[in-house]
């Protein structure tokens, strides 16, 4: 076994669901019996943003660019997806995903922020698994 740090892959599961927001990505990847679980963390220069009257720019915080590349790494064996967040990174995951993985079947949806246990019921559901 490598010691190099490498993103955990959901190996034994063709079906996932992720959950993203701008901080993290939470990727369950499900079977019949047992559910696998990686957190992939944004790297961001903040996570907190203060909008700045008279302030050029927008007042966003510069995204990780490596965030969407990790996740993608993790679902690389995956043939289902379904990606669920509250914002645009769930949109933008989709773009990405569509792009470096075609192969993926890919379904999205709006998401607020639900506990582990309902995202997982909600993937069981949507992947037939309950």
């Amino acid at each position: 076994m490598s010691s190099t740090a490498t993103p955990k892959t959901t190996t034994t599961h063709a079906h996932a669901i992720v959950w993203i927001d701008h901080l993290t990505a939470k990727i369950f990847g499900m079977g019949l019996t047992d559910v696998d679980t990686i957190v992939v963390p944004a790297h961001l220069a903040s996570s907190h943003l203060h909008h700045k009257a008279n302030s050029v720019g927008a007042g966003k915080v510069e995204s990780d660019p490596n965030f969407l590349v990790t996740i993608g790494q993790a679902l690389q064996n995956c043939t289902n997806v379904l990606i669920m967040g509250p914002g645009n990174e769930k949109t933008e995951l989709l773009h990405h995903l569509q792009d470096t993985h075609p192969n993926i079947i890919l379904r999205v949806e709006a998401s607020d922020h639900p506990t582990d246990k309902e995202i997982i019921a909600r993937g069981k559901e949507f992947f037939g698994f309950a």
